[in-house]
């Protein structure tokens, strides 16, 4: 028993250093797979070609002298938005599913379980049944997914015991319910024309991110990972439960109220411009507690960019692995299913 007391001290230390260095090295991870990605493709670009092209757009675009080559046009005009978006969006899911993990205390919560990506679905399918424009496409997902989480929101008030509990279970009855719509808009869609774009759009992809599309995802996105950076020693107290964080002195339910307005939104806005991609709200802050720790401190900021860098790469390999592109939520299913059972296996102590 001595000796087991005396060792201990020594066991935690040794931990508490590998999450550290694990935290660095996660912060600091999209920035190298960025520019591998950035050079990935039919048309391969070395690494040295894709800093360069990157310091052009950066300090010459704007001189009348400068000559664009095939790889600037390349990187800055089809690859850059791309992966600016793919990492947007995978740092929108995964910190979204952390703090509703924390605000849920459920293991199994995403950033879906209000309906917001149901409802998406829902808006975008009517859109794509009514020929409409990508434009209007994306503002409907938008709408609709914000439209899911009120009615998820309103009617679980409507019951007085357990709120957490019933706005769980509201969210997943209004998320069946656009889910259910969204098959009725299939069924009688055109099968030659309406259709296939449905069900293209439903699985996934980021083929249409253009320069267009990520001054709205920064706008609706930033300011949500922000206000996740600035209360994640919040979530510390909520994941504690209502009691302690009264006692503590916050007020936990206009916190998990903003908390599911900056989600809503952050989500939204991600299926709205690449359609539905699962997992990755669930399966990285399971890996990024494994690698950091519980503490929302360090977890916050290590979801964010291994989201981003999780769906780098599966983008990455999704457009290069095969002649024909593989959507991107069958893609993150096949992976994220045997990663989230590794990552259970390795974690022998359960959630936390």
């Amino acid at each position: 028993m001595r000796v087991l007391r005396r060792e201990l001290p020594g066991v935690l230390i040794s931990v508490r250093r590998r999450q550290v260095a694990f935290y660095w090295i996660v912060l600091l991870l999209p920035i190298p797979l960025a520019i591998i990605a950035l050079g990935l493709g039919r048309y391969a670009i070395p690494p040295r070609d894709v800093l360069q092209a990157l310091y052009d757009y950066v300090f010459s675009s704007g001189d009348p002298d400068f000559e664009a080559t095939i790889e600037y046009n390349l990187i800055t005009r089809i690859r850059l938005p791309r992966i600016v978006a793919a990492m947007i969006i995978g740092a929108n899911l995964s910190v979204t599913g952390t703090a509703f993990q924390g605000i849920f205390r459920n293991p199994l919560v995403d950033s879906n379980i209000l309906g917001v990506t149901s409802g998406a679905g829902f808006g975008a399918a009517l859109l794509l049944l009514l020929n409409a424009s990508p434009v209007y496409v994306q503002v409907s997902a938008f709408f609709f997914g914000l439209v899911a989480v009120t009615m998820a929101y309103f009617i679980s008030r409507l019951y007085y015991s357990a709120p957490l509990l019933v706005l769980t279970l509201v969210g997943i009855l209004i998320g069946s319910f656009f889910s259910s719509l969204t098959s009725l808009l299939k069924y009688v869609a055109d099968p030659l024309d309406s259709l296939p774009a449905i069900t293209y759009w439903l699985l996934g992809s980021l083929t249409g991110a253009t320069r267009s599309d990520i001054p709205l995802l920064a706008v609706m996105s930033l300011p949500g990972m922000a206000f996740m950076w600035a209360i994640r020693w919040r979530l510390n107290v909520l994941s504690l439960g209502d009691s302690e964080a009264l006692a503590l002195g916050l007020n936990p339910t206009r916190l998990k109220l903003l908390i599911i307005v900056f989600s809503t939104v952050m989500t939204a806005v991600a299926v709205s411009v690449a359609g539905v991609i699962g997992w990755v709200g669930l399966v990285i802050p399971h890996a990024a507690r494994t690698l950091v720790g519980p503490d929302h401190r360090r977890l916050v900021p290590a979801t964010i960019t291994m989201g981003a860098a999780f769906l780098l790469v599966i983008d990455t390999l999704a457009r290069n692995l095969w002649a024909s592109e593989i959507p991107l939520g069958v893609f993150t299913g096949i992976v994220g299913v045997p990663l989230l059972l590794i990552i259970l296996r390795v974690n022998k102590t359960g959630w936390q």
